[in-house]
């Protein structure tokens, strides 16, 4: 019998600069894509955050929100934690929580950008959007994350 000899490829992954347009994209699976991206190396730039959409009840995420506001330290509130009120910050916050600790976790992390409308740099170049991150019913049953800062103290 004769031994098969395979042979290992190695495949050089080729880092590439994403913009995705975050306008009308519901926020949970957007931030889980953008987390698979950076992963597997992509820089990632995310603009017009501020129409991010977060689904469910507007009272509700209003309400949960303020919740999550109160939570502070026992000693002294100035020693955090610190809470963002900004939706580029508040989706930072959320693909941080979605990335590994640990050192991949860390450099994917610093790979990432957040962008409220889109910078001069960033509009000559073309955008993507997630097929399934994309809102499904009328804009009514969403929340964008700029109506949620607003809400709970962010001034524009």
């Amino acid at each position: 019998m004769a031994k098969q000899q395979t042979q290992t490829k190695t495949e050089v992954k080729q880092v590439q600069n994403i913009i995705v347009d975050g306008t009308n994209m519901i926020a949970g699976r957007l931030c889980s894509h953008v987390a698979k991206l950076l992963i597997n190396g992509n820089r990632v730039s995310i603009v017009n955050t501020e129409n991010v959409m977060l689904s469910g009840d507007r009272d509700a995420i209003i309400k949960s929100y303020r919740k999550f506001l109160e939570i502070a330290s026992i000693n002294n509130p100035k020693f955090g934690p610190f809470h963002p009120r900004r939706p580029d910050t508040m989706i930072t916050k959320m693909i941080r929580g979605m990335l590994p600790k640990k050192p991949s976790g860390i450099t994917a992390f610093k790979r990432l950008r957040a962008y409220l409308g889109v910078p001069n740099e960033l509009k000559s170049m073309t955008t993507t959007q997630f097929e399934d991150a994309k809102i499904r019913k009328a804009s009514p049953y969403y929340t964008s994350m700029g109506d949620l800062g607003r809400m709970v103290g962010w001034h524009e």
